[in-house]
């Protein structure tokens, strides 16, 4: 007699898809779409914004969604431009206003400082201003000395405004959507360099908490505290040093204004040097403010003194090799680590 055998077929594996990726500038459009239709009170207005989609197609395909009334093309005029933010946020609107280049907030700082960041407090807390100021800014593209400033020691400086640098794709949308959602003037500095690099970016809408350091890679020998673009080449740095034995700790402070220094200090305590880098003229720069906090707070913990890398004292270089030299970055940010464990 034969016997009788019985297959077992094996369960369907059900496959696991691939993280969704997108790229920084596609996230912050993304991200502010979604608050668009979260509130029928944002609106945008900037040159070239609406017809063009913007000069770095920031703003691609919203007219089609949402029409010339909520995408609105302007004059070639800052002062004008931020004014009608001003005002329209005054009254109740949510307007984000793109400024094209950071440099040109030269032509636009009185209705920037003198109005947006100070009228909440001259009228007693009667009236908000809601709005939310979007600007290019870093070198790296050889756009010369107009157009390739990176100028948040300026605004830091200005009691009133929010200022806010995304690092990466992810953080070009949470910050997005919490600068719409703010009651205060609130200025989103992206970075030209990073505009086509890719993270993991979810695709509901989410904010990202204003004022909240992130700690990007966790280390014991120095801490890193890197301003937008610097992150990304702090991390690299990092993963250059640890083929050495040396563990960085990369703190992204997201936000400079509010500055999250908690974060910053608590990683002090564990790695007792610090670094800070940014990509703005190293004097007056905020490295110079985080270093003096952290001084006032933790000096006791330190084991050298804290080091600042930014850039020479001189407008940006058109030339691209002098651009190069110019621009901080991961070479630099990894020598800067090893002389801090030197002096130790």
């Amino acid at each position: 007699m034969t016997a009788m055998t019985t297959t077992t077929e094996a369960p369907a594996v059900t496959p696991v898809a691939a993280p969704r990726k997108l790229s920084y500038v596609k996230a912050f459009n993304e991200g502010l779409a979604q608050a668009m239709r979260e509130d029928e009170n944002v609106f945008v207005a900037g040159e070239d914004v609406a017809g063009y989609g913007g000069v770095f197609r920031m703003f691609d395909n919203l007219l089609d969604e949402f029409g010339p009334r909520r995408m609105i093309d302007t004059p070639i005029s800052e002062a004008a431009l931020v004014g009608l933010g001003v005002g329209a946020a005054a009254r109740g609107l949510r307007p984000v206003v793109d400024l094209m280049f950071m440099d040109f907030i030269g032509v636009c700082l009185d209705q920037i400082v003198n109005q947006a960041a100070k009228m909440k407090y001259m009228f007693g807390g009667a009236l908000s201003v809601p709005l939310t100021i979007t600007t290019a800014s870093g070198a790296g593209l050889g756009a010369a000395a107009q157009h390739s400033q990176s100028l948040e020691a300026w605004l830091a400086h200005v009691p009133g405004l929010k200022v806010v640098m995304p690092s990466d794709a992810y953080t070009a949308k949470g910050l997005t959507v919490s600068a719409i959602r703010d009651d205060n003037p609130v200025v989103i500095m992206l970075n030209k360099v990073l505009l086509g690099s890719t993270s993991e970016v979810p695709e509901e809408i989410y904010g990202i908490p204003l004022g909240q350091a992130h700690t990007a890679r966790h280390g014991s020998d120095v801490t890193v505290i890197a301003l937008g673009r610097m992150v990304g080449e702090a991390l690299a740095a990092a993963d250059e040093l640890a083929a050495e034995g040396v563990e960085i700790e990369v703190i992204d402070p997201r936000s400079v204004q509010p500055l999250d220094t908690e974060t910053m200090f608590a990683s002090v305590r564990r790695t007792n040097r610090v670094l800070v880098v940014h990509e703005a003229v190293t004097f007056g720069g905020l490295g110079a403010e985080i270093a003096a906090q952290i001084q006032d707070a933790v000096f006791d913990y330190l084991d050298a003194p804290v080091l600042r890398i930014g850039a020479p004292f001189s407008p940006v270089p058109f030339s691209p090799v002098l651009e190069k030299a110019y621009v901080p970055d991961r070479a630099r940010i990894a020598q800067g680590c090893r002389r801090l464990l030197e002096r130790s």
